[in-house]
């Protein structure tokens, strides 16, 4: 048995080298029934069933063909045709997964899974939230098979990207799941088998990447499903167990700053706007919408807009998401906690918080409406319940308002 580690984390389950033999080898599967439940695979069958399924015609398809499977044709219909012949290409993904807990949880296994990998002449690859491949290892073989097609760092492998595959399904469903030949839904890799499972985040139980497995059809091997299973759970445990949650905050009321973890990031005004745009739309933006709020009445264009972006990226890292552009929940913000306190009632910690206009200088059309708001609702909540204490805190942060300025006179004169 193997000891738990040190740190509290038990160790994925070991395949030792008479298991990495195992994966290695190629099994002989009758009829191809290396997955329990469903209709046996017959490639060829599979692949009637998905031109049928393509041209629309009514037939008994789930007699031939695994109900995940089909639930994955129909999404992927949505959003393409399967002639694909080349996943699409986000090379910042790789740069930007870097930085996050996950990169660092993952070089854990990374060396098991470059083991296995070269063991069974798989390429093994890691992705990120949205499915795009941001490490890759494996045999020669598959290395140049898998570039050919954009299996590699930087190609995105959602269902929406290159229709069905193990990666995206294990993505949308948060299932480990197996796709066979002709299962895929572009002929790019109708020859390939993948075998893939979800890393959930610890937090929001939902796919944070995905851990896969992939080969040729030929070399088929179940073993390589329950093998990503057990060292995407083990990576989990790994996040789950970290003595460290990173946080932001923004500090934007009176003045302009943004903390990670503590320490004020050396960010030029223009990206503490954006940081705060996004933090006032935790749904996300897209690049278009976020470059409006940002230059309402013209200036500057999408592409300064989107290395803004990116530049701000190299010090958010995971704290900040794309597609859409948004923060992480570990996100607080002092005008957002103001703004709760008042619809609380808690009108002296709202006051607290409120130590002056959001970004006084900045002149960016979203944070002026912002900014707007929140003052109005603080002089609001003060003028309906005042007392001296909270005319003298309002005045304070807000000295050009009259009318403020008497009440705070009155009190005095009393």
């Amino acid at each position: 048995m193997t000891p738990p580690r040190k740190d509290g984390v038990p160790p994925w389950p070991p395949i030792g080298h008479d298991g990495l033999a195992m994966v290695g080898k190629r099994l002989s599967i009758p009829g191809g029934r290396e997955l329990r439940g469903g209709p046996t695979f017959v490639p060829s069958a599979v692949n009637r069933s998905l031109e049928s399924f393509l041209a629309g015609e009514d037939t008994a398809l789930d007699a031939l063909v695994r109900s995940e499977v089909l639930e994955s044709w129909s999404h992927s219909a949505e959003h393409l045709a399967p002639v694909t012949d080349h996943a699409p290409v986000i090379s910042e993904a790789v740069e930007r997964w870097r930085s996050t807990r996950m990169a660092s949880a993952f070089q854990a296994i990374a060396g098991e899974l470059e083991d296995v990998a070269a063991a069974g002449d798989f390429v093994a690859a890691v992705t990120d939230e949205q499915g795009v491949i941001v490490w890759v290892a494996g045999g020669r073989t598959m290395r140049r098979r898998a570039e050919a097609v954009g299996f590699a760092p930087g190609g995105r492998w959602s269902e929406d990207a290159v229709g069905t595959n193990a990666l995206g399904v294990a993505l949308r469903t948060g299932r480990p799941s197996a796709i066979r030949a002709t299962e895929h839904f572009s002929p790019i890799v109708q020859n390939w088998v993948c075998y893939s499972a979800p890393i959930l985040n610890p937090n929001t139980g939902r796919p944070a990447g995905v851990l896969d497995l992939s080969t040729t059809w030929s070399r088929a091997n179940p073993l390589a499903l329950s093998t990503v299973s057990a060292m995407a759970r083990n990576l989990e445990l790994m996040l789950r167990a970290s003595p460290h949650e990173r946080r932001l905050q923004l500090r934007v009321l009176g003045g302009g700053d943004v903390l990670l973890d503590g320490v004020v990031l050396p960010l030029a005004p223009r990206q503490v706007e954006l940081v705060t745009v996004l933090s006032l739309h935790p749904g996300g933006l897209t690049l278009e919408t976020l470059h409006e709020l940002l230059h309402l009445n013209g200036g500057g264009s999408i592409s300064s807009t989107k290395a803004e972006v990116s530049y701000l990226r190299r010090h958010l890292g995971d704290m900040l998401l794309s597609r859409p552009y948004r923060l992480a929940e570990q996100c607080g913000a002092d005008h957002l906690d103001a703004l709760v306190a008042l619809r609380e009632g808690r009108v002296d910690d709202a006051l607290t918080l409120y130590r002056g206009p959001l970004l006084p200088r900045s002149q960016c059309w979203a944070i002026e409406e912002h900014r707007a708001v929140l003052e109005s609702a603080i002089r609001g909540a003060v003028v309906n319940d005042p007392t001296p204490a909270r005319v003298a805190a309002a005045r304070a942060a807000i000295p050009y308002d009259t009318y403020l300025a008497d009440l705070a006179d009155g009190y005095r004169t009393r």
